[in-house]
Protein backbone atom coordinates (compact mmCIF):
# COMPACT_ATOMS: atom_id res chain seq x y z
CA UNK A 1 0.00 0.00 0.00
CA UNK A 2 1.35 3.43 -0.97
CA UNK A 3 1.95 6.09 1.69
CA UNK A 4 -0.81 8.34 0.36
CA UNK A 5 -3.23 5.40 0.63
CA UNK A 6 -2.11 4.77 4.21
CA UNK A 7 -2.60 8.43 5.09
CA UNK A 8 -6.09 8.34 3.61
CA UNK A 9 -6.85 5.24 5.65
CA UNK A 10 -5.64 6.81 8.89
CA UNK A 11 -7.60 10.01 8.14
CA UNK A 12 -10.79 7.97 8.35
CA UNK A 13 -10.10 7.25 12.03
CA UNK A 14 -11.94 10.46 12.98
CA UNK A 15 -15.15 9.30 11.28
CA UNK A 16 -18.25 9.20 13.46
CA UNK A 17 -19.59 6.01 11.86
CA UNK A 18 -18.66 3.05 14.09
CA UNK A 19 -18.83 0.61 11.17
CA UNK A 20 -16.38 2.68 9.14
CA UNK A 21 -14.01 2.91 12.13
CA UNK A 22 -14.20 -0.84 12.65
CA UNK A 23 -13.48 -1.53 8.97
CA UNK A 24 -10.54 0.89 8.93
CA UNK A 25 -9.05 -0.61 12.11
CA UNK A 26 -9.36 -4.15 10.73
CA UNK A 27 -7.65 -3.07 7.50
CA UNK A 28 -4.77 -1.39 9.36
CA UNK A 29 -4.26 -4.38 11.67
CA UNK A 30 -4.23 -6.73 8.65
CA UNK A 31 -1.16 -4.87 7.35
CA UNK A 32 0.90 -6.26 10.24
CA UNK A 33 3.85 -4.98 12.23
CA UNK A 34 5.47 -3.23 9.24
CA UNK A 35 2.92 -0.43 9.57
CA UNK A 36 3.86 0.43 13.17
CA UNK A 37 6.57 3.04 12.29
CA UNK A 38 4.11 4.75 9.94
CA UNK A 39 1.44 4.83 12.66
CA UNK A 40 3.92 6.27 15.15
CA UNK A 41 4.78 9.06 12.70
CA UNK A 42 1.10 9.75 12.09
CA UNK A 43 0.47 9.89 15.84
CA UNK A 44 3.18 12.53 16.25
CA UNK A 45 1.83 14.74 13.44
CA UNK A 46 -1.87 14.38 14.22
CA UNK A 47 -3.45 17.02 16.46
CA UNK A 48 -6.78 15.24 17.00
CA UNK A 49 -6.77 13.58 20.47
CA UNK A 50 -9.42 11.06 19.38
CA UNK A 51 -7.40 9.97 16.34
CA UNK A 52 -4.24 9.82 18.45
CA UNK A 53 -6.01 7.58 20.96
CA UNK A 54 -7.22 5.26 18.20
CA UNK A 55 -3.73 5.11 16.70
CA UNK A 56 -2.32 4.24 20.13
CA UNK A 57 -4.83 1.40 20.45
CA UNK A 58 -3.92 0.09 16.99
CA UNK A 59 -0.20 0.17 17.75
CA UNK A 60 -0.84 -1.70 20.99
CA UNK A 61 -2.89 -4.40 19.21
CA UNK A 62 -0.11 -4.89 16.65
CA UNK A 63 2.62 -4.99 19.29
CA UNK A 64 0.59 -7.40 21.42
CA UNK A 65 0.23 -9.74 18.43
CA UNK A 66 4.02 -9.63 17.95
CA UNK A 67 4.55 -10.44 21.64
CA UNK A 68 2.15 -13.40 21.50
CA UNK A 69 4.08 -14.92 18.62
CA UNK A 70 7.48 -14.38 20.24
CA UNK A 71 6.36 -15.71 23.62
CA UNK A 72 4.89 -18.88 22.13
CA UNK A 73 8.12 -19.43 20.17
CA UNK A 74 10.19 -18.93 23.34
CA UNK A 75 8.13 -21.49 25.27
CA UNK A 76 8.48 -24.03 22.46
CA UNK A 77 12.27 -23.64 22.38
CA UNK A 78 13.99 -26.33 24.45
CA UNK A 79 17.03 -24.07 24.94
CA UNK A 80 15.12 -21.01 26.05
CA UNK A 81 17.17 -18.25 27.62
CA UNK A 82 15.76 -16.94 30.92
CA UNK A 83 16.79 -13.34 30.36
CA UNK A 84 15.13 -13.40 26.95
CA UNK A 85 11.95 -14.74 28.56
CA UNK A 86 11.94 -11.97 31.16
CA UNK A 87 12.66 -9.44 28.40
CA UNK A 88 9.56 -10.64 26.52
CA UNK A 89 7.46 -10.18 29.68
CA UNK A 90 8.79 -6.62 30.01
CA UNK A 91 8.08 -5.78 26.35
CA UNK A 92 4.37 -5.99 27.13
CA UNK A 93 4.78 -2.64 28.91
CA UNK A 94 7.97 -1.49 27.18
CA UNK A 95 7.74 -2.66 23.53
CA UNK A 96 10.88 -0.78 22.47
CA UNK A 97 13.06 -2.37 25.16
CA UNK A 98 16.22 -3.92 23.72
CA UNK A 99 17.44 -7.31 24.92
CA UNK A 100 21.04 -6.28 24.33
CA UNK A 101 20.67 -3.41 26.82
CA UNK A 102 19.56 -5.89 29.51
CA UNK A 103 22.51 -8.15 28.72
CA UNK A 104 24.90 -5.22 29.13
CA UNK A 105 23.36 -4.20 32.46
CA UNK A 106 23.63 -7.76 33.78
CA UNK A 107 27.17 -8.08 32.50
CA UNK A 108 28.12 -5.07 34.61
CA UNK A 109 26.59 -6.64 37.75
CA UNK A 110 28.40 -9.89 36.97
CA UNK A 111 31.68 -7.99 36.61
CA UNK A 112 31.20 -6.33 40.00
CA UNK A 113 30.59 -9.76 41.57
CA UNK A 114 33.44 -11.43 39.68
CA UNK A 115 35.93 -8.91 41.12
CA UNK A 116 35.22 -10.18 44.65
CA UNK A 117 34.28 -13.80 43.94
CA UNK A 118 36.29 -16.83 45.07
CA UNK A 119 35.89 -20.39 43.80
CA UNK A 120 37.88 -22.16 46.51
CA UNK A 121 35.61 -21.38 49.45
CA UNK A 122 32.51 -23.02 50.99
CA UNK A 123 29.24 -22.50 49.05
CA UNK A 124 27.81 -20.57 52.02
CA UNK A 125 30.70 -18.12 51.76
CA UNK A 126 30.24 -17.80 48.00
CA UNK A 127 26.61 -16.87 48.60
CA UNK A 128 27.60 -14.36 51.28
CA UNK A 129 30.07 -12.73 48.88
CA UNK A 130 27.42 -12.44 46.18
CA UNK A 131 24.92 -11.13 48.75
CA UNK A 132 27.41 -8.43 49.73
CA UNK A 133 27.78 -7.26 46.13
CA UNK A 134 24.12 -7.38 45.11
CA UNK A 135 22.46 -6.16 48.29
CA UNK A 136 25.13 -4.00 49.98
CA UNK A 137 27.32 -2.61 47.21
CA UNK A 138 24.74 -2.35 44.41
CA UNK A 139 21.78 -1.72 46.76
CA UNK A 140 19.27 -4.12 45.23
CA UNK A 141 16.39 -4.96 47.55
CA UNK A 142 12.75 -5.77 48.15
CA UNK A 143 10.12 -3.28 47.02
CA UNK A 144 8.04 -3.56 50.18
CA UNK A 145 6.57 -0.04 49.88
CA UNK A 146 5.01 -0.71 46.47
CA UNK A 147 4.87 -4.49 46.42
CA UNK A 148 2.05 -4.78 43.85
CA UNK A 149 3.57 -2.44 41.26
CA UNK A 150 3.70 -4.11 37.80
CA UNK A 151 7.23 -2.73 37.51
CA UNK A 152 8.37 -5.28 40.09
CA UNK A 153 7.88 -7.99 37.45
CA UNK A 154 9.66 -6.01 34.69
CA UNK A 155 13.36 -6.89 34.65
CA UNK A 156 14.34 -3.52 33.11
CA UNK A 157 12.53 -1.61 35.88
CA UNK A 158 14.19 -3.77 38.54
CA UNK A 159 17.62 -3.11 37.03
CA UNK A 160 16.90 0.62 36.93
CA UNK A 161 15.25 1.12 40.33
CA UNK A 162 17.17 -1.66 42.16
CA UNK A 163 13.84 -2.75 43.66
CA UNK A 164 11.82 -5.87 42.90
CA UNK A 165 9.58 -8.68 44.06
CA UNK A 166 10.72 -12.18 45.10
CA UNK A 167 10.80 -13.64 41.60
CA UNK A 168 12.47 -10.72 39.81
CA UNK A 169 15.18 -10.45 42.48
CA UNK A 170 15.70 -14.22 42.30
CA UNK A 171 16.01 -14.04 38.51
CA UNK A 172 18.62 -11.30 38.76
CA UNK A 173 20.51 -13.18 41.47
CA UNK A 174 20.35 -16.50 39.60
CA UNK A 175 21.54 -15.05 36.29
CA UNK A 176 24.58 -13.50 37.95
CA UNK A 177 25.27 -16.62 40.07
CA UNK A 178 25.14 -18.92 37.06
CA UNK A 179 27.59 -16.72 35.15
CA UNK A 180 29.89 -17.24 38.15
CA UNK A 181 29.39 -21.02 37.65
CA UNK A 182 27.38 -21.35 40.86
CA UNK A 183 24.72 -24.13 40.78
CA UNK A 184 21.90 -21.77 41.73
CA UNK A 185 18.35 -22.34 40.45
CA UNK A 186 14.82 -21.12 41.01
CA UNK A 187 12.33 -22.94 43.26
CA UNK A 188 8.54 -22.55 43.12
CA UNK A 189 7.26 -22.30 46.68
CA UNK A 190 3.61 -21.40 47.37
CA UNK A 191 3.33 -17.62 47.85
CA UNK A 192 7.10 -17.18 47.63
CA UNK A 193 9.77 -17.71 45.00
CA UNK A 194 13.21 -18.71 46.28
CA UNK A 195 16.53 -20.11 45.07
CA UNK A 196 18.42 -23.30 45.77
CA UNK A 197 22.14 -23.94 45.74
CA UNK A 198 22.30 -27.54 44.49
CA UNK A 199 25.94 -28.63 44.26
CA UNK A 200 27.13 -31.57 42.16
CA UNK A 201 29.91 -32.08 44.70
CA UNK A 202 28.65 -34.60 47.27
CA UNK A 203 30.82 -32.98 49.96
CA UNK A 204 28.27 -30.14 50.17
CA UNK A 205 24.56 -30.23 50.98
CA UNK A 206 21.79 -28.53 49.04
CA UNK A 207 20.49 -25.38 50.69
CA UNK A 208 18.20 -22.45 49.90
CA UNK A 209 18.44 -18.68 49.40
CA UNK A 210 15.79 -16.00 49.88
CA UNK A 211 16.74 -13.14 47.54
CA UNK A 212 13.75 -11.11 48.77
CA UNK A 213 15.34 -11.17 52.23
CA UNK A 214 18.83 -10.04 51.17
CA UNK A 215 20.04 -13.55 50.30
CA UNK A 216 19.14 -15.22 53.60
CA UNK A 217 20.41 -18.82 53.66
CA UNK A 218 18.08 -21.51 55.03
CA UNK A 219 17.54 -25.28 55.01
CA UNK A 220 15.08 -27.92 53.86
CA UNK A 221 13.75 -28.08 57.42
CA UNK A 222 12.83 -24.40 57.17
CA UNK A 223 10.79 -25.17 54.04
CA UNK A 224 9.17 -28.09 55.87
CA UNK A 225 8.08 -25.70 58.62
CA UNK A 226 6.86 -23.12 56.09
CA UNK A 227 4.73 -25.73 54.28
CA UNK A 228 3.37 -27.00 57.60
CA UNK A 229 2.30 -23.46 58.55
CA UNK A 230 0.44 -23.15 55.24
CA UNK A 231 -1.26 -26.46 56.00
CA UNK A 232 -0.64 -27.92 52.56
CA UNK A 233 0.89 -31.22 51.52
CA UNK A 234 4.61 -31.12 50.68
CA UNK A 235 5.50 -31.60 47.00
CA UNK A 236 8.83 -32.30 45.37
CA UNK A 237 8.50 -29.04 43.39
CA UNK A 238 8.75 -27.10 46.68
CA UNK A 239 12.35 -28.28 47.12
CA UNK A 240 13.81 -28.81 43.65
CA UNK A 241 14.79 -26.49 40.76
CA UNK A 242 12.05 -25.39 38.39
CA UNK A 243 12.35 -24.65 34.66
CA UNK A 244 12.80 -21.30 32.95
CA UNK A 245 9.27 -21.73 31.58
CA UNK A 246 7.96 -22.06 35.16
CA UNK A 247 9.71 -18.82 36.11
CA UNK A 248 8.23 -16.85 33.21
CA UNK A 249 4.78 -18.32 33.86
CA UNK A 250 4.98 -17.23 37.48
CA UNK A 251 6.12 -13.74 36.42
CA UNK A 252 3.07 -13.49 34.16
CA UNK A 253 0.79 -14.62 37.00
CA UNK A 254 2.34 -11.93 39.21
CA UNK A 255 1.54 -9.37 36.53
CA UNK A 256 -2.10 -10.47 36.44
CA UNK A 257 -2.34 -9.90 40.19
CA UNK A 258 -0.46 -6.60 40.00
CA UNK A 259 -2.72 -5.13 37.30
CA UNK A 260 -5.82 -6.33 39.18
CA UNK A 261 -4.56 -4.75 42.42
CA UNK A 262 -4.13 -1.35 40.73
CA UNK A 263 -7.48 -1.65 38.93
CA UNK A 264 -6.13 -2.03 35.39
CA UNK A 265 -8.32 -4.99 34.50
CA UNK A 266 -7.93 -4.69 30.72
CA UNK A 267 -4.18 -5.29 31.03
CA UNK A 268 -4.82 -8.10 33.49
CA UNK A 269 -7.05 -9.79 30.90
CA UNK A 270 -4.39 -9.40 28.21
CA UNK A 271 -1.78 -11.08 30.42
CA UNK A 272 -4.28 -13.89 31.07
CA UNK A 273 -4.48 -14.27 27.28
CA UNK A 274 -0.70 -14.69 27.16
CA UNK A 275 -0.86 -17.26 29.97
CA UNK A 276 -3.52 -19.26 28.17
CA UNK A 277 -1.43 -19.26 25.00
CA UNK A 278 1.65 -20.72 26.68
CA UNK A 279 0.25 -22.81 29.54
CA UNK A 280 -0.98 -25.66 27.31
CA UNK A 281 -3.89 -26.54 29.53
CA UNK A 282 -2.04 -26.43 32.86
CA UNK A 283 -3.66 -24.91 35.91
CA UNK A 284 -3.04 -21.17 35.70
CA UNK A 285 -3.60 -20.68 39.41
CA UNK A 286 -5.50 -17.45 38.81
Amino acid sequence: MQENELKALVSLLDDEDAQIISHVEEKIISLGEEIIPFLETEWESNLNPLVQSRIEDLIHVLQFDILKGKLVAWFEDDNNDLLEGMWLVATYQYPDLELQKLRQDLEQIYYEAWLEFKTDIHPYDQVKLLNSVIFNKLKFGANTKNFHSPGNSMINVVLETRKGNPISLCVLYMLVAQKLKMPVYGVNLPNLFILTYKPENENYNQFYINAFNRGLIFSKEDIDNYIAELRINPQDTFYQPCSNQDIVLRSLRNLVNSFDKIGDHSKSEEIKTLLQLVSKGTDLGL
